[in-house]
C-alpha cells in the first residue's frame, strides 16, 4: 500500500542516520536516488565562517494553508484508510520539524531555525484542521516537544538532533534533510488521495518545504563554502526547487 512506500522514506532516512552515526559522519550526506524512497550516503561539507541567515517570507497562516469546503465532513466512514494514516502521520511530521528546529535554534542561536520553526507551528495547525474536520484523533494531543505516538518519527527526531549538534553546518543540513523528506511524504499523499481539501492542505504545505529548503540551501552554501548536495531527492528535482522562485499558500 502506500502507506507503507510513505513510512519507507522515512525508515531509510532513519536507516542512514543510523549507519553515519555509527561511522562517526558528522552529518547526512546522501546522493541521488533513483525511487522516492531510495537514498544512499556520502561524505559531509567541509565547515566555513558563518555568514548572515537568509531572510525568509512572511509566514503563511493556516487560513492560507487549510482550503476551506462547503460542508463539515463528520466521521471517518468516508475517507480511505490512508487518508486518514496521511493526515495523523503529517501532523507528527511537521511537529518533528518544529521541534527539532527548536532544539537547534536553542543550541546555535541561528535565526533560521527559529524562524522555520515558527512556520512548522503553522503546518502543524493547518493539518489539525483535517484532524478536526474529519473528527479524527490528534497524535500530538499532550505531547511535548521530542514526544512521538509514532515510534519511527520518534527515533528520527532523537538522531536528527543528535547529528544537529556535531557543528552548525550539521545542524544546517539536519534541516535541508527534513525538507526533502517532507517533500517525498507529501508527494506520496497526494498520491492517495482526490479530496479537494486534503490535497490543498498538502500541496500548501509543499510550497513551504520547498521555500525551507531553499533558505537552508543557500545558508549552507555560504557557511560551508560549497553547494550543498541533496541528500534525499534527486539531483533533478532537487535542482528545480533550487531554481524556483519563493512560494506563497493560498485561501480558497
Amino acid at each position: 500500500m502506500r502507506v507503507n512506500i510513505r513510512r519507507t522514506a522515512v525508515s531509510f532516512a532513519l536507516l542512514a542516520l543510523v549507519v553515519l552515526s555509527a561511522c562517526g559522519a558528522a552529518a547526512p550526506q546522501v546522493q541521488t536516488a533513483d525511487e522516492k524512497t531510495s537514498v544512499t550516503s556520502a561524505a559531509p561539507a567541509a565547515i566555513a565562517a558563518p555568514a548572515t541567515a537568509t531572510p525568509l517570507p512572511l509566514p503563511t497562516t493556516a487560513a492560507e494553508l487549510s482550503m476551506p469546503v462547503e460542508t463539515k465532513v463528520e466521521g471517518t466512514e468516508e475517507l480511505t484508510a490512508d487518508e486518514v494514516a496521511g493526515i495523523l502521520f503529517m501532523r507528527e511530521e511537521e511537529k518533528l520539524a518544529r521541534d527539532v528546529y527548536q532544539v537547534l535554534y536553542a543550541q546555535w542561536s541561528v535565526p533560521i531555525f527559529d524562524n522555520i520553526a515558527g512556520s512548522e507551528a503553522t503546518h502543524m495547525d493547518a493539518v489539525l484542521t483535517l484532524i478536526e474536520r474529519y473528527g479524527l484523533e490528534d497524535p500530538v494531543d499532550g505531547r511535548a516537544v521530542g514526544e512521538f505516538a509514532d515510534p519511527t518519527l520518534q527515533a528520527l527526531y532523537d538522531q536528527l538532533v543528535e547529528q544537529g549538534s556535531a557543528s552548525l553546518v550539521a545542524a544546517l543540513e539536519v534541516g535541508a534533510a527534513i525538507e526533502e523528506i517532507d517533500i517525498l511524504d507529501l508527494q506520496a499523499h497526494l498520491d492517495e488521495t482526490e479530496r479537494a481539501d486534503i490535497r490543498g492542505v498538502y500541496e500548501n504545505l509543499l510550497k513551504g518545504s520547498r521555500n525551507h529548503l531553499r533558505s537552508f540551501s543557500a545558508n549552507i552554501e555560504r557557511r560551508a563554502g560549497e553547494a550543498y548536495a541533496p541528500q534525499y531527492l534527486d539531483e533533478d528535482a532537487y535542482q528545480a526547487i533550487i531554481g524556483g522562485d519563493t512560494e506563497r499558500g493560498r485561501a480558497g
